[in-house]
């Protein structure tokens, strides 16, 4: 083992959090803003990187986090270690509505592939780096999908699912499209590309997007019902403007349906 072993448990249903018992000298490493509440004796360190290459020297550690800019993430990640002699706990919550993902990456053949927006934590010693389209089609129109995080080792790691989550077993030649943005992550062998829609009125009038993600088998898929970026767009689209007045909540009395909904206080 290149990881360390971890022992897990996860909490609650809608706004879920993982607590993670470390043993003496173990670790774990997450991203900056995932952090909940440790146990007295846990060192939190802020490193480059994820940690996994901490004797490659330090041009290797430069590259390891510089590869982290191209998921639009930052290049540090935060490392917390159980300092004392007895069993230690961290937890780490879900940055909105959905579930965590426990991922053993040995039942997975050392590799699982991600959304760049998924990672919530993992063993120190699991090596996070980028995963390139090599088609043209998913470099091209992609968008979410195009550059994708990878989860590498022998440990466990945890991604964050956006609402209800969905597993999907795909036999060999087995195909299922899904929204770019509903991908949570696939296992290594799974085949993925970015398909047209076509069609007229699909193309001007859909309100889909103009493409999807066509994933072949065999393999294992995660589907999210709530990106992140969908959620934003309906909240800002929601949002109060013009003087902080805001949309009446689809009434058709628009401002004075807000007088009649029973909750002014504000």
């Amino acid at each position: 083992m290149t990881a360390h072993e971890i022992d897990y448990r996860i909490y609650g249903e809608e706004m879920q959090y993982v607590e993670i018992e470390l043993d003496p000298q173990e670790a774990i490493v997450a991203e900056a803003g995932s952090f909940m509440m440790m146990d007295d004796g846990i060192k939190m360190e802020t490193i480059f990187g994820d940690g996994s290459q901490q004797n490659s020297g330090f041009l290797g550690k430069i590259l390891g986090a510089g590869k982290r800019i191209l998921t639009g993430e930052s290049l540090f990640m935060t490392a917390f270690y159980n300092i004392l002699s007895g069993k230690r706990k961290v937890s780490f919550a879900s940055p909105y509505p959905g579930k965590i993902i426990p991922i053993d990456l040995t039942q997975y053949g050392g590799k699982f592939i991600c959304q760049k927006d998924a990672f919530l934590c993992a063993a120190k010693g699991v090596s996070i780096g980028i995963e390139f389209s090599k088609r043209l089609g998913r470099g091209l129109f992609g968008g979410e999908g195009f550059i994708m995080q990878k989860l590498e080792g022998d440990g466990m790691a945890f991604v964050h699912a956006g609402g209800t989550m969905a597993k999907k077993i795909l036999r060999s030649g087995e195909t299922l499209r899904v929204d770019t943005g509903c991908i949570v992550g696939f296992t290594q062998d799974m085949d993925y590309d970015i398909e047209f829609i076509g069609g007229i009125k699909n193309t001007i009038f859909g309100g889909e997007g103009l493409f999807f993600a066509k994933l072949q088998g065999p393999g294992e898929v995660y589907i999210q019902s709530l990106p992140f970026s969908r959620l934003a767009g309906r909240v800002l689209a929601s949002a109060p403007r013009g003087g902080g007045k805001d949309k009446g909540e689809g009434s058709i009395l628009g401002g004075l349906g807000d007088l009649l909904d029973g909750d002014n206080r504000f």
